[in-house]
C-alpha cells in the first residue's frame, strides 16, 4: 500500500498513474484531511512549491514543514518517503553526493526554498520513525501552465519569433524525466535501503544545448540578456540509485521533440528566468 500526499501536483499526479499502471494499492487523501484511522502503509510526501515559493513564503513553509511534523507525529505508516531538491546543494562544488552538506542565507529570500526543504530533511530523518528522503533534480514533462524554467521557454518559443533568456549560455543543470522520477520514487519507498538519495540524470545539459536543439525544432531565435548570469549546478553524483535499484536515467535533449510536440498541442507559454 503507497499514499501519495499531494496526488493533485505534477510529480503527485505521475505518480498515482504509474502506480495504477502497475496495479499497486494507493491511496490518495486530500491535504487538508485528519489523521486516517488505518494504517498508510508507504506514504510518499510529494506536497510542495516551487515556482511560486517567492511570492507565497507561508505556504511553502506550511507545504514543506508543517503539515509534514504533523503526519511524521500523528499518522501511522510503514515507512515515509519525503522529496526534496538536488537545489540545496547549491552552485559551489562541481561534483555532489548524498553525504555533501548545504550552505544557506537566511536573509536571502531566494533561500527560503532551501531553508523550508532542509528543515523537511532534518525532522524527517531526525523524528525516529522509519523515513527515507530523496533530492529530486529538475523533473520535466507533459505539464501544462507550468512557470517552470523549461515548460515556460518551450512555451515562448512556439509562439514568440525570438526569445531572450535571462541566464547565460554556459549556465547548466541536471534534468530528469518525469517517467523515470516516479518509477525511482516508487523504488526507493518501496525497497530502498538507505536513508538519502540523489535522483537525477548525472549529466549537466547547459542552455546552449537546450537552445540549439530548441531552435532547430521549432524555428525560433534564441538569444541571451546581455545581463545574463552564468549559473552552473553541480554534477549530481547518482551511484547510489544505479548500485541499489540499476537504475538508468533519461535525456532531456533526446526527448524534447516529443515535450514540444506536447506543448505545440497545448499552446503552454509562460515566463522564463
Amino acid at each position: 500500500m503507497i499514499t501519495v500526499l499531494g496526488a493533485s501536483g505534477f510529480i503527485g499526479s505521475h505518480l498515482v498513474r504509474r502506480l495504477a499502471e502497475l496495479g499497486i494499492p494507493h491511496d490518495t487523501p486530500a491535504r487538508d484531511e485528519n489523521r486516517p484511522r488505518q494504517n498508510c502503509g508507504h506514504i510518499i510526501y510529494c506536497i510542495g512549491l516551487t515556482a511560486d515559493f517567492r511570492v507565497r513564503p507561508f505556504d511553502t513553509v506550511q507545504a514543506h514543514v508543517c503539515k509534514l511534523t504533523q503526519i511524521l507525529r500523528d499518522w501511522e505508516f510503514d515507512s515515509l518517503l519525503y522529496l526534496s531538491s538536488t537545489r540545496l546543494y547549491g552552485n559551489e562544488l562541481q561534483t555532489v553526493n548524498e553525504e555533501d552538506g548545504f550552505r544557506f542565507n537566511p536573509s536571502n529570500p531566494s533561500d527560503l526554498y532551501n531553508l523550508s526543504k532542509a528543515m523537511g530533511e532534518s525532522i524527517t530523518l531526525s523524528c525516529g520513525r522509519k523515513t527515507k528522503v530523496v533530492r529530486l533534480s529538475n523533473v520535466y514533462g507533459e505539464e501544462v501552465n507550468s512557470d517552470n524554467f523549461l515548460p515556460s521557454v518551450i512555451g515562448d518559443a512556439l509562439v514568440k519569433p525570438k526569445v531572450v533568456l535571462q541566464t547565460a549560455r554556459d549556465s547548466a543543470k541536471d534534468y530528469i524525466s518525469i517517467s523515470v522520477a516516479v518509477q525511482g520514487l516508487i523504488d526507493i519507498a518501496t525497497r530502498g535501503g538507505e536513508r538519502v538519495y540523489n535522483l537525477a540524470s548525472g549529466v549537466n545539459i547547459s542552455n546552449e544545448q537546450l537552445v540549439q536543439k530548441l531552435s532547430s525544432l521549432t524555428g525560433c531565435e534564441v538569444e541571451f540578456s546581455p545581463e545574463a548570469k552564468t549559473i552552473k549546478f553541480p554534477v549530481i553524483d547518482i551511484s547510489r540509485m544505479r548500485t541499489e535499484f540499476g537504475f538508468q536515467s533519461s535525456d532531456v535533449l533526446s526527448d524534447l521533440e516529443g515535450l514540444v510536440n506536447f506543448y505545440r498541442r497545448h499552446g503552454d507559454s509562460g515566463d522564463h528566468d
